[in-house]
């Protein structure tokens, strides 16, 4: 199975917005995560989303398609939202935003991955060698945290290996998508998944509910995460993993940390050191060669 192409004009304008919601999102995530703790802050800000896009989806007349589709799009819904949600919350609480962005930039390492193993894809030997660049790009990242790499109580070992749990989900979601979901309409795949994994995360929510009241500020941090930052995030995403395939679909992570960093520095005061600017290079370069956007194209089948 070969990836579709378009003409650059046909996807660009809102992979680049996709990139600037979803390069966002970890601040809110973040000032949400700390008042709310982990999994009450996913299972907020996707069920905020599922709110928001339900009543569309019923203007629109697209329940009856749900309604066909329900077992796959609820089922992926832990995996490219519920799931990945949650390790960012919980890693945001232990490692600055830019670096949970860099480290999400490895989603398409596993895109591209999965997709060669489960949907055929071609994996050549530029990819190869974009895999291997991106995954010693990782190490190199990991390797220069300040303070080192912890697995003790408060350490950032855990939070490392969150993003990267969470970018994995992200891999298997993609190929999920194209496999089971393909040319469902986006709004039916993005409210369905979302109620899917608002489903699955409620009773960890219900259990780790804070015991005091999260304040206005929190409250409003994860309400915008909602809307725009998934409710409409996801609907573009969807359609770009509709249109170019699930590789060329998740390589919107090189933008992020773009973003991510840039919001960082503008509202948390957070530090971009030269080492992170060079380790994300490196897993930029590995991913653009990974996915195919640049590098031998693969041959048809």
């Amino acid at each position: 199975m070969n990836e579709p192409h378009l003409h650059w004009r046909e996807w660009v304008p809102e992979f680049v917005l996709l990139a600037l919601l979803w390069g966002s999102s970890f601040l809110f995530m973040r000032e949400g995560a700390h008042a709310f703790g982990p999994f009450p802050t996913a299972w907020v800000r996707i069920t905020l989303a599922a709110l928001i896009l339900t009543p569309v989806l019923i203007w629109r007349r697209e329940v009856a398609v749900l309604q066909r589709h329900w077992r796959p799009t609820f089922s992926s819904g832990l995996l490219n939202a519920g799931i990945p949600f949650a390790c960012y919350a919980y890693a945001l609480m232990h490692i600055n935003t830019g670096l949970t962005s860099i480290l999400n930039a490895t989603t398409p390492l596993f895109g591209a991955l999965i997709a060669w193993a489960w949907l055929g894809h071609k994996l050549n030997r530029s990819r190869a060698w974009g895999l291997a660049l991106g995954f010693t790009g990782v190490v190199l990242l990991a390797s220069g945290v300040p303070g080192g790499i912890s697995f003790k109580e408060g350490g950032s070992g855990m939070a490392v290996v969150a993003c990267l749990g969470a970018t994995f989900c992200y891999g298997i979601a993609g190929s999920f998508t194209q496999r089971y979901l393909q040319g469902v309409p986006s709004l039916v795949t993005t409210t369905g998944s979302l109620w899917g994994a608002s489903l699955g995360l409620a009773i960890p929510a219900w259990l780790m509910w804070p015991s005091e009241s999260p304040n206005l500020h929190a409250w409003a941090a994860l309400g915008i995460a909602g809307l725009l930052c998934t409710a409409l995030a996801y609907v573009l995403y969807f359609r770009l993993m509709r249109c170019t395939g699930p590789a060329r679909a998740m390589t919107v992570t090189y933008l992020i940390p773009v973003f991510a960093n840039l919001f960082g520095m503008i509202f948390l005061d957070e530090v971009v050191t030269h080492w992170m600017m060079g380790c994300a290079v490196v897993i930029v370069l590995g991913t653009a060669l990974a996915s195919g956007l640049v590098g031998e194209k693969p041959k048809q089948a």
